[in-house]
């Protein structure tokens, strides 16, 4: 049996460094939710997290879905870890993917409030 452990605590790693700078609404041995401040609980306020799931871990990142730029960045063995627009799942530590989507994380991390800023902009109903 895989260790999930290890592999949600390595992809937490991921997100370690934006705990300063946005919210931290859930951490538990289940994973973590990292929110942007004052958007806490809403849907357009998720940044990313991680979660435990039977078969995998998930590491979830909002700006992949937002930012197709981010996402053609992206290389295909990255890529065949999706599942669904914005979610990742692995079953064991692959270090040059994780290395890869620390790079993607960042660069989808630091463009997030714009992407969500333009989203709201567009659609005032949202608010």
């Amino acid at each position: 049996m895989a260790d999930f452990q290890a592999v949600e605590a390595r992809l937490r790693r991921i997100l370690e460094p934006y705990r300063e700078q946005l919210s931290l609404t859930k951490e538990g041995p289940e994973g973590m939710v990292l929110e942007l401040p004052g958007y806490e609980g809403r849907p357009w306020g998720y940044v990313a997290g991680t979660r435990i799931g039977k078969s995998y871990v998930s590491f979830h990142l909002m700006s992949v879905y937002t930012d197709p730029e981010l996402m053609a960045s992206m290389s295909a063995g990255l890529r065949r870890r999706m599942q669904g627009k914005s979610c990742f799942n692995f079953t064991k530590v692959d270090e040059p993917l994780f290395a890869e989507l620390e790079k993607v994380t960042a660069k989808g991390i630091a463009r997030h409030p714009e992407m969500v800023a333009a989203a709201l902009a567009a659609s005032p109903k949202r608010r």
